[in-house]
Formats: structure tokens, sequence, C-alpha cells
């Protein structure tokens, strides 16, 4: 296992109404009363009840985000605009499909009411293969080029500041920090925080912010949030997929978005050597059923060498932790990505009796219930041994 990337593609540097094809869904929880015990989530968030929105509409709110936030997070976004610092984007390094389809789906949504943006994420700046045709992408910037000290951040997808990397700073810069998320384990590290752990996505809050502001939900930013809602409910297969959830998709594809590109694009395109890729990954799987209290642990890693070795980028083993999930013999999945000498990124799955969100709190990570994971440094071996010691320290429920 001696430590030692490529692919994708490197960059270079209002209305009264929202006008939809059809009915919009209210907005609400997407997880129901009868799974939110399985999810790790109950009735009521923040401590707050659900409520019924001022004003007469008669819509249906979640206690997770306020009224009063909204309405304070939306003055700031109209006010922001026509101050010289700006707004800035961002979302965490190495952003997925629901980190990059929330944030430029927002990025398009302030560009239609004329205010301009700028959005980003930390080196390495690279898209993944399957999010180079996304909408919105020539609204990106590197890094480096990104305004200093904008008069409003906004963060999407992102449980912690460091997991913004390079652009962590701008969280203290900044004049204020909106932060747009759906894990359940984001403390709200900003000056406003627009946070629903019951969402099936950050797109769904973000579906919500933009319909809020006025914004007219076309073609493109439909793209955006069917991206991240598909990719953060594992192709809408998760636990976290409820009936509202289908409501949003449908409005999105009532837009004339295709969803069998979108699809081929996001799971059905790769190169051959990414399949031997995967072979070696899987072919050092290794099953523990012992740990846990017999709750069991399947994990695998894959080194820089690997990735050297097959000319390929870390982006083609996203989703080999599902795949090792499926292992019936354990409960926990894990795989170890090494992304430097020393230093691991580790993606956690359950098939539903060990909460990996706590898990991952517990090693310095976050994440939600069932899918969570966190950053390990050192040797391989003592990065497992750690998560070996802290599974064996979670409750296990039947």
């Amino acid at each position: 296992m001696n430590p030692s990337g490529t692919g994708g593609t490197v960059l270079r540097s209002g209305r009264a109404h929202r006008r939809t094809a059809t009915t919009r869904a209210v907005y609400g929880p997407d997880v129901q009363a009868d799974r939110s015990a399985a999810n790790g989530y109950g009735s009521q968030v923040n401590g707050s009840d659900p409520a019924v929105a001022p004003g007469g509409s008669g819509r249906e709110v979640t206690g997770a985000i306020s009224e009063d936030a909204w309405l304070r997070a939306l003055t700031l976004l109209r006010a922001a605009g026509e101050q010289s610092g700006g707004i800035v984007l961002a979302c965490h390094l190495n952003p997925d499909g629901d980190a990059l389809g929330s944030m430029l789906a927002t990025g398009l949504g302030l560009r239609q009411l004329g205010i301009p943006v700028q959005a980003s994420f930390s080196n390495p700046f690279r898209l993944p293969q399957a999010l180079t045709q996304l909408a919105g992408r020539e609204l990106l910037v590197p890094p480096e080029e990104v305004v200093a000290q904008p008069d409003v951040l906004m963060t999407f997808d992102t449980g912690s500041v460091d997991r913004l990397g390079d652009l962590a700073p701008l969280v203290a810069a900044a004049g204020d920090v909106i932060v747009v998320d759906h894990h359940v384990t984001n403390g709200g590290f900003g000056t406003h925080n627009l946070i629903d752990p019951q969402a099936a996505a950050t797109a769904v809050v973000v579906d919500e912010l933009l319909s809020r502001l006025g914004v007219e939900l076309d073609a493109a930013i439909a793209e955006c949030l069917y991206v991240g809602l598909s990719t953060d409910t594992a192709s809408f297969r998760g636990a976290a997929t409820s009936p509202s959830t289908h409501e949003l998709a449908a409005r999105l594809l009532a837009t004339g978005i295709r969803p069998d590109e979108i699809s081929r694009r996001l799971y059905d395109a790769r190169p051959v050597r990414s399949l031997h890729l995967l072979a070696d990954v899987l072919g050092r799987v290794v099953l523990e059923p012992g740990i846990a209290g017999g709750a069991g642990l399947s994990w695998s890693y894959v080194t820089q060498d690997d990735l050297s070795k097959h000319g390929l980028g870390m982006e083609w083993v996203e989703g080999v932790v599902d795949m090792i999930r499926g292992a019936e013999e354990s409960t926990v999945a894990m795989v170890a990505k090494q992304t430097g000498p020393g230093e691991w990124s580790i993606s956690l799955r359950s098939r539903g009796s060990v909460d990996v969100g706590a898990l991952s709190v517990r090693l310095g990570g976050g994440g939600h219930r069932l899918a969570a994971g966190f950053t390990g440094r050192g040797p391989l071996e003592n990065v497992v041994d750690a998560l070996r010691a802290a599974l064996d320290a979670v409750p296990v429920t039947s």
C-alpha cells in the first residue's frame, strides 16, 4: 500500500412568480414520517414545529428552515447584487453532482435576475467527466480568481468549513455567509443557514430558494437540479427518496430535459481502463464479519499508484463503495481513497443498523445515517484501526 491522478476536464479561467410547466409541489421534508427513524431524522428539526407560511399562501413548510431564515437570506441576496463585492458561490472540493448542480443552478437563477456571481471550488479545479457538459459551467472560475472579500459567500452541500479547501478563508473574509445544505451533521457555520436534514439533496433546498426569489425554472436550471437530485438519491434508489422527490423530478423533466441523456453521462459512460481499475479495487475487498458486534465491515482501498497505473482520476472509483455495500455479509462498507501522501478520503455506507453519520463525526467527518465520510491521516492500517475502534463503540440497532 504505497502512497503515490489524471482524468476529468481542467477548467480555465425579478419576476413575481416562478413559471413552470406543472403545478409546483409543496416544499416539505423528503423523509416521510414512517421513515424518519430509519434515516436518523425526527419529525422536528432545530426544535421547530412544522408551520404554515404567512401571507395566506397555505403552503406547508418544514420547521427545518424557518420563514425568518428564508426572508433574511432572500433580502441579503437581493441587496448583494447591488454591492461592489458581489456574491461568490462555493461548493466542497472534488464536487459531486449535488454540490456542483446546486451551485450552478443557483448561479443561473441569480444571473437570470441580473445579479452577477462567481462560482468556484477548490483545487484540483477539474470537473469529473460525467459533469463536463453540465449547464452553467461557464460561471465557474478558478479559486485563484475569486473575489477575496465578497459581500456574500454562499456554500453548497458543504458540511464544514474545511471541506471548502482553498476557498475556506472566504468564510471569515465575506461580509455574510449563507450555508445551503442538507447534511444532518452541518453545525451551521454561516451567518445565515438554510439547512434541511430531511431534504433528499441540497438541490431540493436550492429549488425552494430559487422559487422564493422568483426565478423561472428553465431547462438549464432544471438540468442542474436534476443532476443533484439523481446523484444524491443514487438514481432515486436511496432511502431518502419520497413522493415529493419524484414530484420535484417531474417538474424538472417537464422543462424538456432528457433523463436518458443525463443518466448516460452520469452512470453509463466510462473508458474500458476504468473497469480494470474497478477490478483491482474490488479484487482486494476485505470482509470482517465480527466488527461492530457482528454487524460486519467490508472495505477496500485505492492508491495514487492505482490511478497512475490506469491513467485515471479518482472520479472513476466514486461509486465503488455502493457496490461494496451490496455485500450481504456486512452492514457497513468502506472505501479509502488516497488523496496524497498519508491522507485518505474515507467513504462509508450502511445497510441500516449502523449510523455511519454518527460514526464519521467521531472521526472528524460527517454526513448522513446511511452515507457519510471523513478524512484519515497516516498509514492506511492506522486509519482502518481507528475505524474498527469507532465501529465497536457506536450502537447497532436491530
